[in-house]
């Protein structure tokens, strides 16, 4: 059987029906990757094949199917990087919990994927130890900040992999790759094992090629766990259960007009999202088109909460307990700045100058209390429009991905990658970005589902009901 571009559940068919073994799918995994990757650099890592171990039954969702993980989730006794030099030697002491259960369910963890830099990025450029490119055109970036596990995913050098979003850091990569990423409810993934970025809005993510596969990974890892008290206290759930090709009787979807026809949306991914909207309405679904005026504060909001959030969770890292460490400085104080200095890049140097800035007793009203009420604003907008519809379709990114070095000296510019995204991680409510077609670059463009609260079943539904109608899903780079 060709490894290449099969879905899991492909795989899982064979591997039960004994077409396949495990050993001989984790070498071919890592194979491709030995193919492929030193040129595509998705993996800042891969592991040695003795040291993936192998299920000892078929009782796991995801016995034998092998899978990457992006570098800020802990792998216990594996390197945890974040994509930064002031943890370029750091290993980690235990699992994450989303870890733990992708274990307990056979799946072969296979490598550390590579991101932005504490995943502060929208492009995977920050990460101080590689430069991932996009599979469908090597001069293009792959989006971010989880950018080596959409990579990875699209190219087929894995059926999935799990990323992490704080602003749209799974979706907008899995846009600009041509596949499937899916951010959860908030509190519905532990966030145990995942390193903070900006702890009210982080959540772990994952990317595949299909939604049905999509759905069994969120199954494997969703759920209460005791570690992170903001975890909901949802009983586990096989989201692949609702996913027979229809939708909801009677769905309403609620078109997002200010995000379809915002400025310096591209003409290509506007009419792509129509032809979208279309495939739904020819399958029942009521359309309409509403506006939701917070979204245009939403990337503003996002930037200074995150900031914010971030210079409280790095000032951890300051050379003392863990990771690298300036042996030279004379005192406590030039200990901490030279570490930092040194450890941090400028992209995430910037990010805790300006969230202390927006903290400090001069300006904290001004810009991080007045972000908190707008965030408040946001979500109840989002609770009023859910009443009148089932589901929101937007964009999920504004332009197809772009050259590296695209927005070197203008980073206003790329923030605002994520002002599609950013909202449903501000509110805590569940999305999930789908292929939607191609511009006339050959690159691929997506949109996205976002449902209220706990809408992970419906979401599923209608997302694989699209992707029943197309066949985006089925479309690899080529050369892979």
């Amino acid at each position: 059987m060709n490894f290449a571009f099969a879905t899991i559940k492909e795989l899982r068919t064979a591997l039960r029906n004994k077409q396949l073994s495990y050993k001989e799918l984790r070498d071919a995994c890592l194979a491709r990757f030995a193919q492929h990757d030193p040129t595509l650099e998705s993996a800042l890592e891969l592991f040695d094949a003795q040291s993936i171990e192998l299920p000892t039954n078929d009782d796991g969702i995801l016995a034998g199917i092998p899978g990457i993980i992006k570098d800020n989730i802990s792998q216990k006794d594996r390197k945890l990087t974040c994509a930064s030099k002031i943890l370029e030697n750091y290993r980690a002491l235990y699992d994450a919990t989303a870890i733990a259960r992708l274990k307990k369910e056979g799946a072969l963890l296979v490598g550390r994927a590579n991101m932005d830099e504490f995943a502060m990025g929208s492009s995977t450029e920050t990460s101080a130890f590689a430069k991932t490119k996009n599979p469908w055109n090597l001069s293009r970036v792959p989006g971010g900040s989880s950018g080596g596990s959409a990579a990875a995913v699209a190219a087929g050098l894995v059926p999935w992999s799990l990323g992490s979003s704080t602003g749209g850091s799974v979706r907008q990569p899995a846009a600009f790759c041509g596949i499937v990423g899916f951010k959860p409810t908030y509190g519905l993934v532990s966030r145990y094992g995942l390193v903070a970025y900006a702890s009210s809005l982080d959540q772990i993510g994952v990317c595949t090629r299909t939604v049905y596969d999509n759905a069994l990974v969120l199954s494997a890892i969703a759920g209460k766990d005791a570690r992170d008290s903001s975890t909901l206290d949802c009983a586990p759930q096989d989201f692949t259960q609702s996913l027979d090709g229809s939708i909801k009787p009677r769905l309403k979807i609620g078109i997002v007009e200010n995000a379809l026809h915002a400025d310096g949306m591209h003409p290509e991914i506007v009419a792509a999202i129509e032809s979208a909207i279309a495939v739904y309405e020819r399958m029942g679904a009521e359309i309409v088109r509403l506006k939701l005026p917070t979204l245009d504060y939403s990337a503003a909001t996002y930037f200074i909460i995150s900031r914010a959030e971030a210079a409280s969770n790095l000032a951890r890292f300051d050379g003392v307990r863990y990771g690298v460490r300036d042996k030279n400085a004379q005192s406590l104080d030039a200990l901490y700045s030279s570490t930092r200095s040194l450890g941090f890049g400028d992209e995430v140097k910037t990010r805790i100058m300006v969230g202390n800035y927006v903290l400090s007793a001069g300006h904290s009203g001004a810009f991080y209390d007045n972000a908190k009420k707008v965030q408040r604003l946001m979500r109840s907008e989002f609770a009023d429009t859910f009443k009148k519809v089932d589901l929101l379709l937007m964009p999920t990114h504004p332009t197809p991905a772009f050259s590296f070095g695209a927005f070197d000296h203008d980073k206003l510019q790329m923030d605002l990658q994520d002002y599609f995204t950013c909202a449903a991680n501000l509110a805590g409510i569940p999305a999930i970005s789908l292929p939607c077609g191609f511009v006339s670059e050959g690159l691929p463009i997506g949109f996205q589902l976002v449902g209220p609260h706990v809408s992970e079943e419906l979401l599923y539904q209608t997302a694989h009901a699209y992707e029943q109608q197309t066949a985006w899903h089925t479309m690899h780079p080529e050369g892979f």
